[in-house]
């Protein structure tokens, strides 16, 4: 029997794949679990509908996506912090304090986790962070950690 998986199944394939298997266990255990459909027709027309959608989708995804790593490049984070003698900072410049700043500032919404440092900021001056936007876009951006001004 022909069926069209609706969810992963580890021994036979991932979401959407048309697979032959036995009548008995497409009856007995994907049916009546959800995990399959029986392929016929229409049901296969519905399949590829959904998947040309979710193509679709995924590419405005990621045309926003390149339209942000572009705004991204031109924007200047210029973070005023709190620090010591010789430019050490009284803790660190998180991804949090980066995202929070891009928000206020730029109206730029943007998940702290989706900001790469390779280490630690921990004295002032120019970094260059890594923000990856989408699977295969990702953009620099600098990061500027200036003295705060005590008023």
């Amino acid at each position: 029997m022909k069926i069209i998986l609706r969810q992963d199944v580890k021994s036979l394939g991932s979401r959407g794949k048309v697979c032959d298997v036995s009548d008995g266990y497409a009856r007995n255990y994907l049916f009546p679990r959800g995990l399959a459909v029986e392929a016929t027709s229409g049901n296969l027309k519905d399949i590829a509908h959904k998947k040309e959608c979710q193509d679709a989708r995924l590419l405005k995804e990621k045309d926003a996506a390149e339209a942000l790593g572009k705004r991204l490049k031109e924007t200047d984070v210029v973070l005023s912090v709190k620090c010591g003698e010789k430019g050490r900072l009284f803790g660190s410049v998180t991804t949090k304090e980066i995202a929070d700043y891009l928000a206020s500032e730029y109206k730029i919404v943007l998940d702290k986790r989706k900001i790469e440092l390779k280490e630690p900021i921990k004295a002032l001056g120019s970094y260059r962070v890594t923000v990856r936007l989408f699977p295969e876009v990702s953009c620099e951006m600098t990061v500027k950690v200036v003295p705060a001004v005590d008023s």
